[in-house]
């Protein structure tokens, strides 16, 4: 097949949501399909554009066998509300025309990803004129967490918006999505059940595994063989609710065996940096290689997966998946009604969104039973290995983007 993504986040070393188109891409491309991508340059999670790629702004190159595409985007310093809208306008304006350009390629499948939403037009309209299969894959609901977190105001504009959006939806011949609940909020978002697919997040099972020997990062770190780590790694974006880790860490500053480790790069960063000159069991590090993630992720003894109550059930943090295949149990910050309290109960603690005292309460009671850690674990790692493992995953993509676009397609 020809595969066409449309994606504003691909890096050469992908993290975050660039992180599941790259693996994607590659995958195709390995299994034969013809793949190309358009994208912006990697600027996320840093909210900076690569040095590499500032010049020139568009740009053509050939990456581990997939043609990419590069359209340039404003990036602004402070990203929040209007700016971040109009950021992702600029995306989906430069990278019309290269859309365009693919017609006469004539891919059988267009697949745009979501964020950002404002792209779904182009990639529709591509696959209108060439005949493709017009797919939309939905990352997390945009419209309804900028909404809902006060990004966007107005009953008005709110209403507008939602309108546009379940327009753009339902016009598309497949609209996948990460998580079970969200497919039901695609439903209620007028999408015909017939035309969505759920599309989980994966974990690379073979880079991601439990250790058999301590991290290299504990060395690194200095930690005290008694020492014990709670590790949120992933992008520091005001949706995680993350402040509620430096909460929990000052509740438990007498606990000189617990470290608290936060991993990442993005917004947050300054409010982080600023918690942890104060608290000396709270450290910092930048994103690191993915190379790496591994050894990472096996530094945990449990893992750390704050989320705000505004954000619930619109996105699954696609981060969980690399901590259930490193074998740790995890600790999650949300409501016990949501899909993410009903995986994350299977292999951890539920506690309540920005309650640090239950954190803290649920971090120790783990690290106290390293018994219980280590069923947890195991439990964690049996469910990445039988239902997120990678070529699983994407062979299912592949199977329903090979069934005749008729059997999809109705009328808008």
């Amino acid at each position: 097949m020809k595969i066409l993504i449309h994606s504003a986040n691909f890096a050469p070393e992908p993290t975050g949501i660039g992180k599941y188109s790259g693996e994607m891409a590659e995958w195709l491309a390995a299994q034969g399909h013809e793949v190309r991508v358009v994208a912006a340059p990697p600027y996320y999670p840093a909210w900076k554009l690569d040095e590499g790629y500032r010049w020139p702004p568009w740009r053509h190159d050939v990456w581990r066998g997939v043609r990419v595409w590069r359209a340039p985007l404003w990036v602004p310093r402070k990203p929040g509300g209007l700016k971040r809208v109009l950021h992702l306008c600029t995306f989906a304006l430069s990278s019309f025309p290269v859309m365009l350009r693919q017609v006469v390629w004539r891919p059988d499948v267009v697949l745009t990803v979501a964020p950002a939403l404002v792209c779904a037009p182009a990639g529709w309209l591509t696959a209108r004129l060439c005949g493709a299969q017009a797919w939309l894959h939905v990352q997390d609901f945009e419209v309804d967490v900028a909404l809902q977190m006060g990004l966007l105001k107005g009953a008005r504009l709110a209403r507008a918006i939602r309108a546009v959006e379940s327009g753009l939806l339902k016009r598309f011949d497949v609209v996948s999505t990460i998580s079970e609940r969200m497919r039901q909020h695609l439903l209620r978002k007028g999408v015909p059940e017939e035309r969505t697919h759920l599309f989980v997040n994966w974990a690379d099972v073979d880079r991601i595994k439990p250790l058999t020997v301590p991290s290299s990062y504990r060395t690194e770190l200095g930690l005290a063989t008694t020492t014990r780590v709670a590790l949120f790694s992933g992008t520091l974006s005001a949706k995680q609710g993350l402040m509620v880790i430096p909460q929990a860490a000052r509740l438990l500053a007498h606990r000189h065996d617990l470290l608290f480790v936060v991993c990442g790069n993005g917004a947050m960063q300054p409010e982080l940096q600023r918690a942890a000159r104060e608290l000396p069991n709270l450290r910092l590090l930048p994103l690191q290689p993915l190379e790496r993630l591994g050894e990472l992720l096996g530094l945990a003894d449990v893992h750390l997966l704050p989320q705000s109550q505004e954000a619930e059930d619109l996105v699954l943090p696609s981060k969980l998946t690399g901590m259930l295949a490193s074998g740790r149990p995890v600790v999650a910050t949300c409501r016990a009604d949501t899909e993410l309290a009903a995986v994350v109960g299977q292999f951890g603690r539920v506690v309540p969104p920005g309650d640090a005292a239950a954190l803290a309460r649920a971090v120790c009671e783990l690290m106290a039973d390293p018994e219980h850690r280590e069923v947890l674990g195991c439990l964690a790692r049996a469910h990445a290995m039988q239902h997120l493992a990678r070529d699983g995953v994407l062979d299912t993509v592949v199977h329903r983007m090979q069934k005749p676009i008729l059997q999809t397609r109705t009328s808008p």
